[in-house]
């Protein structure tokens, strides 16, 4: 190969491999906690807490949209980003800390946030989707539910619009094709409120 040709093969190929280390970056606790089966809480879902031979303690408490909850003694408490298991153990030691002696407290889910995404164009039933209870959710997996492909689908070129946290938007262009065949590099996993869009093959 010449070099020329070689040297804009490895700058296409590091280009491609930047872009996907970001998108990446932004999956990775969701893919983890796919994975492990712990589920990452959300705004509104609903909590309750109970503490071992202290029935007093026991609450039912709603994460706010600040992903906060509201604990007796401690206060506020930040939960963003934190599975339940990890809440559970930052609850703990915080009641450890200054209040209770080796304190055993569970935190379990008692209703779930309504999460979804939006699909639409191409497929069999377009509109919003959501997340199955405790499990993350995959580009195909939300294609499937929203009816699968049409006949028309241009399934190389499907669009996948997503917010970020700093609120600015970013498309990203996924050839569902590679998924299905298994030679995608990952399975792009969603987060609520992503947008996909299946457009139609040009005839």
């Amino acid at each position: 190969m010449p070099t020329s040709r070689l040297l804009r093969f490895t700058l296409f190929f590091l280009a491609g491999c930047l872009s996907l280390s970001a998108q990446r970056s932004g999956d990775t606790r969701e893919s983890e906690a796919t994975t492990s089966g712990d589920y990452i809480l959300q705004p509104l879902d609903l909590l309750q807490m109970r503490v071992f031979q202290e029935p007093e303690m026991e609450r039912d408490v709603r994460v706010s949209q600040e992903y906060a909850i509201s604990l007796p003694l401690v206060g506020k408490v930040n939960v963003k980003g934190l599975t339940v298991r990890e809440a559970e153990t930052l609850v703990t030691e915080l009641y450890n800390r200054d209040y209770l002696v080796n304190p055993q407290i569970n935190i379990t889910v008692m209703e779930y946030a309504r999460r979804t995404v939006k699909v639409l164009g191409a497929v069999g039933a377009a509109g919003e989707i959501q997340f199955p209870q405790e499990e993350g959710l995959t580009l195909l997996d939300a294609v499937t539910r929203a009816g699968g492909f049409t006949r028309l689908a241009d399934r190389r070129r499907i669009k996948l619009t997503r917010r970020l946290a700093d609120g600015t938007q970013e498309t990203y262009i996924v050839n569902a094709d590679d998924l299905i065949e298994g030679n995608a590099s990952q399975i792009w996993t969603l987060r609520t409120n992503d947008l996909i869009y299946v457009p139609e093959r040009l005839l």
